[in-house]
Protein backbone atom coordinates (compact mmCIF):
# COMPACT_ATOMS: atom_id res chain seq x y z
CA UNK A 1 0.00 0.00 0.00
CA UNK A 2 1.53 2.89 -1.24
CA UNK A 3 -1.75 5.82 -0.75
CA UNK A 4 -1.67 6.22 -4.93
CA UNK A 5 -4.06 5.87 -6.85
CA UNK A 6 -3.90 3.08 -9.41
CA UNK A 7 -3.20 4.56 -12.32
CA UNK A 8 -0.13 5.70 -11.17
CA UNK A 9 3.14 4.32 -12.00
CA UNK A 10 5.72 6.86 -11.58
CA UNK A 11 6.53 9.76 -9.12
CA UNK A 12 8.10 12.55 -8.93
CA UNK A 13 9.61 13.93 -5.74
CA UNK A 14 10.74 17.37 -4.89
CA UNK A 15 13.89 17.20 -2.64
CA UNK A 16 14.57 19.45 -0.13
CA UNK A 17 11.32 19.37 2.49
CA UNK A 18 9.92 16.41 1.17
CA UNK A 19 13.02 14.01 0.83
CA UNK A 20 15.92 15.41 2.85
CA UNK A 21 15.51 18.23 5.28
CA UNK A 22 17.62 20.38 3.86
CA UNK A 23 14.95 22.88 3.60
CA UNK A 24 15.44 24.29 7.30
CA UNK A 25 19.15 25.04 5.90
CA UNK A 26 17.87 26.71 2.50
CA UNK A 27 15.73 28.99 4.67
CA UNK A 28 18.56 29.96 7.56
CA UNK A 29 20.73 30.87 4.22
CA UNK A 30 18.41 32.53 2.98
CA UNK A 31 17.46 34.54 5.74
CA UNK A 32 21.08 35.37 6.27
CA UNK A 33 21.41 36.53 2.97
CA UNK A 34 18.24 38.57 2.87
CA UNK A 35 18.45 40.20 6.37
CA UNK A 36 22.62 41.15 5.16
CA UNK A 37 21.45 42.69 2.12
CA UNK A 38 18.08 44.58 4.02
CA UNK A 39 20.36 45.87 6.62
CA UNK A 40 22.88 47.39 5.08
CA UNK A 41 20.49 48.73 2.37
CA UNK A 42 17.64 49.98 4.83
CA UNK A 43 19.63 51.17 8.03
CA UNK A 44 16.77 51.58 11.17
CA UNK A 45 14.08 51.02 8.84
CA UNK A 46 15.20 47.29 8.17
CA UNK A 47 12.64 44.71 8.19
CA UNK A 48 13.78 41.08 8.44
CA UNK A 49 12.76 38.45 5.82
CA UNK A 50 10.29 35.90 7.86
CA UNK A 51 8.89 32.66 7.30
CA UNK A 52 6.18 34.14 5.26
CA UNK A 53 8.34 35.93 3.05
CA UNK A 54 10.33 32.48 2.56
CA UNK A 55 6.92 30.44 2.01
CA UNK A 56 5.27 33.21 -0.61
CA UNK A 57 8.51 34.03 -2.65
CA UNK A 58 11.13 31.96 -2.29
CA UNK A 59 10.26 28.84 -1.70
CA UNK A 60 10.38 25.73 -4.42
CA UNK A 61 11.30 28.53 -6.79
CA UNK A 62 14.88 29.15 -9.14
CA UNK A 63 17.39 30.72 -7.06
CA UNK A 64 17.11 34.16 -9.21
CA UNK A 65 13.59 33.96 -9.55
CA UNK A 66 13.52 33.57 -5.90
CA UNK A 67 15.80 36.58 -5.38
CA UNK A 68 13.50 38.66 -7.96
CA UNK A 69 9.89 37.86 -6.52
CA UNK A 70 10.76 38.44 -2.46
CA UNK A 71 12.94 41.88 -4.05
CA UNK A 72 9.72 42.79 -5.78
CA UNK A 73 7.29 42.01 -2.68
CA UNK A 74 9.76 44.90 -0.89
CA UNK A 75 9.50 47.20 -4.13
CA UNK A 76 13.14 46.84 -4.92
CA UNK A 77 14.36 46.09 -8.34
CA UNK A 78 17.75 45.41 -9.04
CA UNK A 79 20.08 44.68 -12.47
CA UNK A 80 19.73 40.57 -13.44
CA UNK A 81 23.17 40.51 -13.90
CA UNK A 82 24.61 36.78 -15.26
CA UNK A 83 24.87 33.54 -13.61
CA UNK A 84 28.62 33.88 -13.09
CA UNK A 85 28.53 37.28 -10.96
CA UNK A 86 30.78 37.41 -7.65
CA UNK A 87 28.77 36.91 -4.57
CA UNK A 88 29.58 40.89 -4.08
CA UNK A 89 27.50 41.69 -6.80
CA UNK A 90 24.87 44.11 -6.46
CA UNK A 91 22.51 41.80 -9.00
CA UNK A 92 20.06 39.38 -8.81
CA UNK A 93 22.61 36.64 -9.72
CA UNK A 94 24.81 38.22 -6.87
CA UNK A 95 22.49 37.69 -3.79
CA UNK A 96 21.45 34.47 -5.22
CA UNK A 97 25.32 33.42 -5.42
CA UNK A 98 26.11 34.38 -2.73
CA UNK A 99 22.72 32.57 -0.81
CA UNK A 100 23.95 29.43 -2.76
CA UNK A 101 27.66 29.87 -0.96
CA UNK A 102 26.40 29.80 1.88
CA UNK A 103 24.17 26.89 2.23
CA UNK A 104 26.88 24.93 0.24
CA UNK A 105 29.06 25.61 3.83
CA UNK A 106 25.61 25.22 6.13
CA UNK A 107 25.34 21.64 4.17
CA UNK A 108 29.63 20.84 3.91
CA UNK A 109 29.27 21.42 8.48
CA UNK A 110 26.25 20.05 9.04
CA UNK A 111 25.69 16.97 6.76
CA UNK A 112 22.23 15.76 5.19
CA UNK A 113 19.73 14.00 6.96
CA UNK A 114 17.17 12.24 4.44
CA UNK A 115 13.42 11.62 6.84
CA UNK A 116 13.14 8.35 7.94
CA UNK A 117 9.71 8.26 6.48
CA UNK A 118 10.75 9.67 3.32
CA UNK A 119 13.59 6.67 3.09
CA UNK A 120 10.49 4.59 3.85
CA UNK A 121 8.34 5.58 1.24
CA UNK A 122 11.00 5.47 -1.83
CA UNK A 123 11.67 1.43 -0.57
CA UNK A 124 7.83 1.10 -0.85
CA UNK A 125 7.81 2.62 -3.81
CA UNK A 126 10.71 0.79 -5.28
CA UNK A 127 9.44 -2.00 -4.33
CA UNK A 128 5.72 -1.60 -6.10
CA UNK A 129 7.89 -1.02 -9.22
CA UNK A 130 7.21 2.88 -9.33
CA UNK A 131 9.44 4.75 -11.76
CA UNK A 132 11.40 7.28 -9.55
CA UNK A 133 12.77 10.67 -10.18
CA UNK A 134 13.55 13.81 -8.67
CA UNK A 135 12.49 17.30 -9.59
CA UNK A 136 14.07 20.33 -7.66
CA UNK A 137 14.70 23.88 -8.85
CA UNK A 138 18.19 23.84 -6.40
CA UNK A 139 21.57 23.51 -8.87
CA UNK A 140 22.82 21.40 -5.92
CA UNK A 141 20.55 18.34 -6.18
CA UNK A 142 23.04 15.53 -7.24
CA UNK A 143 25.26 16.90 -3.83
CA UNK A 144 22.69 16.91 -2.05
CA UNK A 145 21.09 13.22 -3.41
CA UNK A 146 24.41 12.03 -2.72
CA UNK A 147 25.05 13.28 0.57
CA UNK A 148 21.94 11.72 1.99
CA UNK A 149 22.82 8.31 0.33
CA UNK A 150 19.29 8.63 -1.93
CA UNK A 151 20.74 8.79 -5.38
CA UNK A 152 20.50 4.77 -5.51
CA UNK A 153 16.80 5.16 -5.87
CA UNK A 154 16.58 8.00 -8.61
CA UNK A 155 15.93 7.25 -12.36
CA UNK A 156 15.90 10.46 -13.19
CA UNK A 157 16.86 14.24 -12.10
CA UNK A 158 15.63 17.40 -13.16
CA UNK A 159 17.27 19.88 -10.90
CA UNK A 160 17.87 23.68 -10.77
CA UNK A 161 21.31 23.15 -14.03
CA UNK A 162 18.80 21.12 -16.41
CA UNK A 163 16.34 23.96 -15.74
CA UNK A 164 18.94 26.37 -16.78
CA UNK A 165 20.19 24.75 -19.34
CA UNK A 166 16.97 23.93 -21.06
CA UNK A 167 15.41 27.18 -20.45
CA UNK A 168 12.75 25.69 -18.51
CA UNK A 169 10.23 27.90 -16.73
CA UNK A 170 10.68 27.41 -12.90
CA UNK A 171 7.51 26.39 -10.24
CA UNK A 172 4.64 27.60 -10.04
CA UNK A 173 4.82 26.52 -13.75
CA UNK A 174 5.07 22.85 -14.50
CA UNK A 175 7.94 22.91 -16.66
CA UNK A 176 10.67 20.45 -14.61
CA UNK A 177 8.05 18.17 -13.18
CA UNK A 178 6.94 17.44 -16.96
CA UNK A 179 10.61 17.05 -18.18
CA UNK A 180 10.51 14.73 -15.35
CA UNK A 181 7.60 12.58 -16.75
CA UNK A 182 9.37 12.41 -20.12
CA UNK A 183 12.83 11.59 -18.52
CA UNK A 184 10.50 8.40 -17.08
CA UNK A 185 8.74 8.09 -20.06
CA UNK A 186 5.66 8.53 -18.90
CA UNK A 187 2.59 11.00 -19.45
CA UNK A 188 1.57 13.57 -16.55
CA UNK A 189 -1.53 11.37 -15.98
CA UNK A 190 0.54 8.75 -14.94
CA UNK A 191 2.96 10.03 -12.68
CA UNK A 192 2.68 11.55 -9.12
CA UNK A 193 4.18 14.71 -7.75
CA UNK A 194 4.80 15.13 -4.14
CA UNK A 195 5.79 18.72 -2.63
CA UNK A 196 6.38 20.76 0.17
CA UNK A 197 6.12 23.94 -1.30
CA UNK A 198 3.11 26.47 -2.37
CA UNK A 199 4.64 27.27 -5.47
CA UNK A 200 5.47 23.13 -6.20
CA UNK A 201 2.18 21.90 -5.66
CA UNK A 202 0.47 24.72 -8.05
CA UNK A 203 2.96 23.10 -10.54
CA UNK A 204 1.72 19.64 -10.54
CA UNK A 205 -1.72 21.31 -10.43
CA UNK A 206 -1.10 23.03 -13.88
CA UNK A 207 0.70 20.54 -15.27
CA UNK A 208 -2.15 18.25 -14.95
CA UNK A 209 -0.60 15.43 -12.83
CA UNK A 210 -2.56 11.90 -11.92
CA UNK A 211 -2.05 12.99 -7.56
CA UNK A 212 -0.50 15.69 -6.09
CA UNK A 213 0.76 15.25 -2.62
CA UNK A 214 1.15 18.20 -0.25
CA UNK A 215 3.69 17.46 2.35
CA UNK A 216 3.65 19.69 5.35
CA UNK A 217 6.58 20.53 6.84
CA UNK A 218 5.94 23.75 7.96
CA UNK A 219 2.61 24.08 9.42
CA UNK A 220 0.96 24.99 5.92
CA UNK A 221 -1.37 22.18 4.83
CA UNK A 222 -4.24 24.72 4.49
CA UNK A 223 -2.25 26.46 1.62
CA UNK A 224 -0.95 23.44 0.25
CA UNK A 225 -4.51 22.28 -0.73
CA UNK A 226 -5.43 25.70 -1.62
CA UNK A 227 -2.74 25.50 -4.21
CA UNK A 228 -3.84 22.05 -5.80
CA UNK A 229 -2.58 19.34 -3.50
CA UNK A 230 -5.24 16.33 -3.89
CA UNK A 231 -3.73 15.05 0.21
CA UNK A 232 -1.85 16.68 2.81
CA UNK A 233 0.53 14.78 4.80
CA UNK A 234 3.09 15.57 8.03
CA UNK A 235 5.39 12.65 6.84
CA UNK A 236 5.68 10.81 3.78
CA UNK A 237 5.22 7.52 6.05
CA UNK A 238 1.70 8.43 6.69
CA UNK A 239 0.97 7.58 2.93
CA UNK A 240 1.74 3.90 3.96
CA UNK A 241 -0.73 3.78 6.46
CA UNK A 242 -3.80 5.55 4.32
CA UNK A 243 -3.38 8.13 6.81
CA UNK A 244 -5.25 11.01 5.39
CA UNK A 245 -5.97 9.84 1.86
CA UNK A 246 -9.15 8.92 -0.07
CA UNK A 247 -10.06 5.75 -0.46
CA UNK A 248 -10.41 6.12 -4.31
CA UNK A 249 -6.55 5.98 -3.57
CA UNK A 250 -5.44 3.14 -1.45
Amino acid sequence: MIGLPDTITACLFDLDGVLTGTAVLHREAWKRTFDEFLRTRDGETFQEFTDHDYAAYVDGRPRADGVREFLRSRGIALPEGTPDDGVDAPTVNGIGNRKNELVLKIIDEEGVNPYPGSIRYLEAAEQAGLKIAVVTSSANGAKVLDAADLSRFVQARVDGLVIRRDGLRGKPAPDSFLAGAKELEVTPAQAAVFEDAQSGVQAGKAGGFGYVVGVNRANQAAELRAHGADVVVDDLAELLTGTDVPESAR
